[in-house]
């Protein structure tokens, strides 16, 4: 098992907060800036206690990685308001592609094979750094993956991340029902089921985000997602996988039957992932050729940057909140969307309990 080490980047004790870039029901994303460097970081805040726990399990879980595939650890502020209230920051580093929902959105909605294929191999190198020092990651998908300007990927939001050995008391498991969160639709069935949680649940939730990547789309997309109740059941107790992408290659459509595998012990691990024809065949044709400008740089135009007014962190403005979660949270029971609808079940927004 690889051992943990801390990221040395120095807290910034001086910054100033930009405008939100991503907020929901948990807290809000800022832009901000290091006064001492003049760089850019983004600050994580939550007020709410839902939030705070979710928050706190990701600074307890990315203060302790360094890796060039997992989003970079800077620091963290917590400290109590006037009326005794928590607030919490984290900071970790901008990347300045946004996740790969938003390069999608950008780029006409979907990827290209050969653009997935480079991003799936980055992605399975952060899966196996996590793996390595026993992390689930638990709601991987495309808004959680984060692209930098030369191509590189990282992982990032482990607000419902949980390692292996925290999830056991004295040998037997714990009920995974409230401790357990992620997106219904890119989660894997033995864990919509309760059952045992294993390194095995991202690699269905990377099979799910490959064809997210193809079709710009949920995983079990159309008429399942305007019956939430009906999709989890189908995900978790049928023999169904999610439709594939039609235009995929043989060697695509492979790499999708062996993450996308129901029985948990034939499901690929990692390692085999990696050195499977969908990602290794690509390296070696092209070796890997650096993405040129034909590849999505950033997401952010220049009219962003252009209003962006920064704030002195000394003052306590309020952050606001928007209606549009990130995802559904850690530590909160599994929740059915009350109003139907195309993709209710991507966020954690209006969703009620179906398991005590």
């Amino acid at each position: 098992m690889a051992e943990f080490s801390k990221c040395s980047c120095p807290q910034p004790t001086k910054w100033l907060k930009g405008k939100v870039i991503g907020s929901g029901s948990f807290g809000s994303i800022h832009l901000a800036m290091n006064k001492a460097t003049g760089g850019l970081f983004v600050v994580k805040s939550a007020d709410s206690e839902a939030g705070l726990k979710c928050l706190e399990n990701e600074v307890k879980i990315l203060e302790n990685l360094d890796s060039p595939h997992i989003v970079k650890f800077i620091g963290k502020d917590f400290f109590f308001e006037a009326n005794g209230k928590r607030k919490l920051s984290l900071f970790i580093e901008y990347m300045t592609g946004g996740s790969l929902a938003d390069v999608a959105e950008k780029f006409g909605g979907f990827l290209d094979e050969e653009v997935i294929s480079l991003y799936t191999k980055g992605i399975l190198k952060g899966l196996k750094y996590i793996h390595e020092n026993g992390i689930v990651h638990c709601d991987l998908k495309c808004k959680n993956i984060l692209l930098g300007t030369s191509g590189e990927i990282k992982l990032a939001d482990f607000g419902c991340a949980k390692r292996i050995k925290d999830n056991k008391v004295n040998g037997s498991l714990k009920s995974l029902s409230k401790s357990i969160g992620g997106t219904p639709l890119w989660m894997a069935p033995e864990i919509l089921r309760n059952e045992e949680l294993d390194f095995a649940a991202d690699i269905w939730s990377l099979g799910c985000t490959v064809i997210e990547m193809a079709t710009g789309k949920p995983p079990w997309g159309g008429d399942i997602c305007t019956n939430p109740l009906a999709a989890v059941l189908k995900i978790a107790c049928s023999n169904d996988m999610p439709q594939f992408p039609a235009h995929f290659s043989d060697d695509g459509l492979d790499f999708l039957a062996k993450c996308l595998e129901r029985d948990t012990k034939k499901r690929w691990r990692v390692a085999q992932l990696l050195d499977h024809p969908f990602v290794s065949k690509m390296s070696k044709v092209k070796n890997l050729e650096k993405i040129d400008a034909s590849t999505p740089a950033s997401v952010l135009d220049a009219r962003f940057f252009s209003e962006m007014d920064f704030l002195d962190e000394s003052s306590d403005e309020d952050d606001s909140m928007s209606g549009n979660p990130l995802s559904m949270r850690c530590d909160r029971e599994f929740w059915i969307s009350r109003r139907g609808g195309k993709n209710d079940l991507e966020s954690s927004e209006s969703w009620i309990t179906v398991r005590n």
